[in-house]
């Protein structure tokens, strides 16, 4: 089973740690599937990329306590109920190029402002 958790890193007593997907027997700081965030308790950061964590959603990954808190504080749930809206083939092309020159990560508060939430 995979799950998405947090991989602590960082120094002793300044740890931060990376969202991440992984199966469920790898141990903590093991290595990941991949990775979907940063997180960082000492200033409530949270680095999200949304349409990655939604992608494992769907294959059916099963988020810890503490990552769904944080995935609920980003709105990610909304986007899976919801459903991720594709780009469209007739798109105009200036809509595209302001997507390819976003960050794939976004602070949470950022992303909130943004459209997509």
């Amino acid at each position: 089973m995979i799950k998405l958790r947090l991989k602590r890193f960082g120094k002793k007593f300044e740890a931060s740690y990376r969202i991440v997907a992984m199966n469920n027997d790898t141990r903590r700081d093991g290595r990941p599937l991949e990775e979907l965030g940063f997180y960082n308790p000492r200033t409530d950061e949270v680095r999200l990329d949304v349409p990655a964590t939604v992608k494992r959603l769907q294959q059916g990954a099963q988020p810890t306590r503490t990552v769904r808190s944080l995935l609920e504080k980003a709105k990610v749930y909304e986007q899976l109920a919801g459903g991720i809206s594709t780009p469209v083939a007739n798109a105009p092309a200036a809509a595209t190029s302001e997507a390819a020159d976003a960050p794939a990560y976004l602070p949470l508060k950022d992303y909130l402002a943004t459209d997509c939430a």
